[in-house]
């Protein structure tokens, strides 16, 4: 079926919907490669890092998380080790503030998302609700004829397309916004982990007078 016509069939509400998805593919395309610009190089980054940190290489530990700033858990192990002569609960301190402060970045869009989520199947049943309106306005008893019934299937289908629209948008944008919740959980797990044998091994240096 032509797309052009389902979407003249969805009616009024199908403008709003295509607002929706097309900021919905625009996010989640964000998002996608957001996500594999991490995944696909912090894991071997922060390795390198601890590795250096623990044969207490400060200087090449540095500039390596300098080199990849753009990682959160760079920024994070950055304000930390940054810290001049910070104690053991200075420098936990300022790994938990700023990983918090990278929270914003992790879960950028996702109000977008709920929202879109809330409102799409909403909107599609709000063109059921018009289409059943225009149907049962075009509908006389006793009068079935061609130019009434016109009218009556117009609605049903403006209620039908405009409620599956609804739907698609909202159950798309709902696999994408809870793999994308999943990927920011594993996110701070894998910051916690980390920031812990970072924290430890700078409380053994500073035990250490190093």
């Amino acid at each position: 079926m032509d797309i052009l016509q389902l979407f003249r069939d969805g009616g009024v509400v199908m403008y709003p919907l295509l607002g929706f998805s097309i900021l919905a593919i625009a996010l989640i395309l964000e998002r996608v490669v957001f996500w594999i610009q991490i995944n696909g190089r912090q894991d071997r980054v922060v390795k390198e890092v601890i590795n250096l940190y623990r044969h207490n290489n400060v200087v090449s530990t540095l500039d390596k998380l300098q080199q990849n700033s753009d990682l959160p858990i760079s920024r994070i192990f950055l304000a930390a080790l940054e810290l001049e002569e910070a104690t053991p609960e200075e420098f936990r301190l300022a790994l938990e503030s700023s990983a918090q402060a990278e929270i914003p970045i992790l879960k950028r869009f996702q109000t977008v998302f709920d929202t879109i989520i809330s409102l799409a199947p909403l909107l599609g049943l709000l063109g059921t609700v018009l289409g059943l309106i225009i149907s049962f306005a075009s509908l006389e008893l006793g009068n079935v004829s061609g130019t009434k019934t016109v009218g009556v299937t117009s609605g049903i289908s403006q209620a039908l397309v405009s409620t599956a629209t609804g739907l698609v948008v909202a159950i798309i944008t709902l696999l994408f916004a809870n793999v994308f919740r999943g990927l920011h959980q594993r996110q701070m797990a894998f910051i916690q982990e980390y920031g812990g044998q970072l924290e430890l091994l700078y409380r053994r240096r500073y035990e250490r007078g190093e």
